[in-house]
């Protein structure tokens, strides 16, 4: 049975691990617009899970809180329900994990559908580089 939670364990919090994502070493991305994703492969802890998220949306495309928090809102629920695939792939090789962070490229607001849609194009595009 597949759970489709987003735990806090599963959100990238180490400033170390977000520097060594975009500090370029490795690391590797592509976009389906509006979303981009930017991942790189690590080795796995004892007590990690397979894919660790981080989700962006900068100040620059939208002034207001209220819009930016929706618009993480959005993709923090369309990965929640689309990483089924994908993790359960990673878990098949036990010493492999993967961290990623969507990156929001629009200025405007788009619906919670066509943004799962993307997620979900990104996700398998994702699964099939591993």
């Amino acid at each position: 049975m597949a759970t489709h939670t987003l735990s806090k364990r599963e959100r990238v919090c180490s400033m170390r691990l977000t520097d060594r994502l975009f500090g370029g070493a490795g690391s590797q991305s592509m976009a389906a617009f509006p979303i981009r994703v930017v991942w790189i492969e690590q080795e796995r802890g004892e007590h990690e899970p397979p894919v660790q998220i981080l989700v962006s949306v900068s100040k620059r495309h939208f002034k207001r809180a209220v819009k930016r928090n929706r618009v993480k809102r959005q993709l923090r629920e369309a990965y929640r329900l689309a990483k089924q695939p994908l993790c359960e792939k990673l878990e098949a090789t036990p010493q492999r994990a993967v961290v990623m962070a969507f990156i929001w490229l629009a200025d405007d607001l788009y619906p919670s559908k066509q943004v799962a849609d993307r997620m979900q194009m990104l996700l398998r595009r994702v699964e099939e580089k591993i």
